[in-house]
């Protein structure tokens, strides 16, 4: 399934349609009484709707057409915030539904005895950790698991979405396989990791749909604030019946407040609109995830990564493109930079290796040296051995070298040549700059250097000033010795580095920063990641990597693309952006409604609070119904900004917080305003 493909549109039809019949099914009080803010709307509409029904002619001195608006309009509310979370849970069913295509009745050719490779058909649901089972070219793999023996091609496109087959192989980083995937071509055995049901494509249904994510801790937090508040209100709306036939009695005028107008006073001044779209917000979040193709295991730690300010990245791969590549040719005195190149060209004729064919690139780029004919030259090559550690040519009784400094050195002595200084100085110039130096002799002479670099991938160290300006600390991790990683830790622009790292290296630096109070995001794919993983805020395991990989981080990264973590922690802020851009916006709002529906509610018992109508709103019974109908459509006008997210970008914390309080704040105290105020003019032409 390739999800970025195949994220469906905002509002497409069939998930409008899904979403409208879930929103009935939500109705059900135990599912209600999951949201205590819109759970108190729930009650409220069931009420005004008995008083409705029970005085249909408006006995209480309210009209019947007022009661029906009110409690028509609080079932609305109600239907809007459930329709808010099916259309966002409609999403990632969609999503699932497309896993789900990919999964088959798989029979599995368990090994009986491997040594013989005698097999027995059994069930893929039959197959137990720890069993061995022989998959052939054109098999579907019936589990996860590792692969023990055989290299083979498979094709994961029913997980990634990417069409290019990958090569699996025991040992080593790649040696993890998904169930559902298939096989290409050769064989493989595979010992199986999970048990049915358990499996990686089971964890990322059960993810990606909706009506099955927990709550993340930062989102409990906020539905017991709103849950408090709701209470809070509560109380007070109850208060105010007795306060108010008390008035009435002692100045034996007017009238007390009515049932109906203190239900619609407490659902106005509730947080209804955050408490209705809280839920929809934190699953489109992991929407957002899945059409990026990460796949998370856990809502926690898609907020933690909006929390994240520590960046753990490996360099290879990740910040460099993770070959080296000849950037230049540096000739010995007496030796022009195209003798160099045609020498160094002609030696790596035979080599395909990235390096060897950025060699043949420089000197085609530089000197305009183009490929030979090698028919017609006829050269005997010398493969690289981890003995001589070079590898070269001979042609026309020349013997054309490339290797390591001290390796050509000693060639080069042996035919009776000597090692010139200016190549000596700069073949130290190259190592500490992080560089691989290559030296080139031709028979006994030394010809010169090429300089490989493992190149630093275009635009990360912009990426990198963009996560500084979001605070984030980057710092990148590595096997290099430490000259080597400071040279391209500086090109890369990270703030700091670990050389040399270790399995126990990288555990320690996780902790050393946990314990000092920070969040700590990393990437990794092998099993020596695994522990670190485990230890990390945000674990992000590539899809490519080890099943201990997999098992230990608590996202997967489908494309397995390490710096996918920078799009990680992008949606996390995201996620938290919207919620408190969203939660101001609601209490913004609920101050606004105050002017209108108090001085309507209590016009008939406390005359001089009319003074606050500063909206001039044409009857008491229209100002409580304009803003229990402007309290519903507030939640339908705001579900595409829940679903696709206040737009994130990187500032500071400070400039956050006051871009936040100008658009959503005050933006919530005016807009009830101008809507409540429209609504009023409408319900006027209709009540003459």
């Amino acid at each position: 399934m390739n999800t970025r493909s195949e994220a469906p549109a905002l509002f497409r039809a069939d998930i409008l349609r899904g979403a409208v019949v879930a929103s009935l099914a939500k109705l059900d009080p135990r599912t209600q009484l999951r949201n205590p803010v819109m759970f108190a709307v729930y009650l409220g509409s069931i009420l005004t709707t008995l008083l409705w029904v029970r005085s249909p002619s408006g006995g209480s001195g309210e009209s019947s057409g007022f009661v029906l608006g009110v409690a028509a309009w609080l079932w609305a509310t109600v239907l809007f915030a459930n329709f808010a979370e099916a259309i966002a849970e409609g999403h990632g069913k969609a999503q699932a539904a497309s896993l789900r295509k990919s999964r088959t009745e798989v029979t599995a050719r368990r090994l009986t005895d491997p040594k013989t490779r005698e097999t027995a058909d059994v069930p893929a649901a039959d197959l137990r950790v720890g069993d061995l089972v022989l998959v052939r070219a054109g098999d579907v793999i019936p589990a996860d698991g590792e692969v023990v023996e055989g290299v083979a091609s498979v094709d994961e496109s029913a997980v990634t979405g990417e069409s290019a087959p990958v090569v699996r192989e025991s040992g080593g980083d790649r040696s993890s396989v998904t169930g559902g995937t298939r096989i290409i071509s050769d064989w493989l055995v595979v010992r199986v990791a999970t048990l049915p049901g358990e499996s990686f494509l089971d964890r990322m249904i059960a993810m990606v749909e909706g009506a099955r994510r927990q709550k993340t801790p930062n989102e409990i937090a906020l539905a017991i604030l709103l849950a408090a508040l709701t209470l809070v209100f509560l109380l007070v709306v109850v208060t105010l019946l007795p306060f108010s036939a008390y008035s009435v009695e002692v100045s034996g005028a007017g009238r007390p407040v009515t049932l109906t107008v203190l239900v619609a006073l407490l659902v106005c001044l509730a947080p209804t609109t955050i408490g209705a779209l809280l839920s929809a917000i934190g699953i489109a979040g992991m929407n957002r995830l899945g059409r990026s193709n990460v796949v998370a295991m856990s809502g926690r730690a898609v907020e933690a990564a909006g929390d994240v300010d520590v960046l753990l990245l490996d360099k290879t791969g990740t910040i460099t493109l993770g070959n080296r590549q000849a950037t230049r040719f540096v000739p010995a005195d007496g030796v022009s930079g195209e003798d160099l190149a045609s020498a160094a060209h002609l030696a790596s004729l035979a080599d395909e290796t990235p390096e060897g064919r950025s060699i043949a690139v420089l000197a085609k780029r530089e000197f305009g040296l183009r490929g030979r004919d090698l028919e017609q030259i006829g050269p005997h090559f010398v493969p690289f051995s981890a003995k001589t550690r070079m590898s070269g040519v001979d042609l026309d009784g020349r013997q054309i070298r490339k290797g390591a400094a001290d390796a050509v050195e000693a060639h080069a002595r042996t035919l009776g040549g000597t090692f010139p200084d200016t190549v000596r100085e700069a073949v130290r110039a190259i190592a500490q700059a992080g560089g691989t130096p290559l030296v080139v002799s031709r028979d006994a002479r030394v010809l010169g250097v090429i300089e490989l670099k493992d190149v630093v991938k275009g635009g990360i160290k912009e990426r990198f000033a963009e996560l500084r300006r979001m605070g984030i600390k980057t710092v990148m991790i590595t096997g290099d010795n430490p000259l080597t990683a400071a040279a391209i830790a500086a090109e890369a622009g990270v703030d700091d580095y670990l050389a040399e790292a270790t399995p126990e290296a990288k555990l320690a630096l996780i902790r050393e920063y946990q314990q000092g109070g920070r969040l700590v995001a990393m990437t990794g794919d092998g099993t020596n990641d695994a522990p670190a993983l485990a230890q990390a805020d945000v674990a992000v395991a590539m899809n490519t990597g080890t099943q201990a990989a997999k098992e230990a981080g608590n996202m997967v990264d489908l494309d397995s693309n390490p710096t996918k973590l920078i799009e990680v922690v992008h949606v996390g802020k995201q996620l938290l952006m919207t919620r408190g851009a969203l939660t101001t916006f609601s209490i913004a709002n609920d101050v606004a409604k105050y002017f209108a529906i108090l001085p309507a509610a209590f016009a008939s018992t406390y005359p001089a609070l009319k003074t606050l109508d500063v909206m001039g709103l044409s009857t008491p019974a229209n100002a409580i119904l304009a803003a229990v109908i402007f309290n519903a459509l507030v939640i339908v006008a705001l579900v595409p900004l829940a679903l696709r997210g206040v737009r994130y970008r990187p500032v500071g914390a400070a400039q956050l917080l006051r871009t936040n309080l100008l658009v959503y704040g005050v933006g919530g105290l005016l807009v009830p305003f101008v809507g409540i105020k429209a609504i009023d003019l409408l319900l006027s032409l209709f009540t003459g």
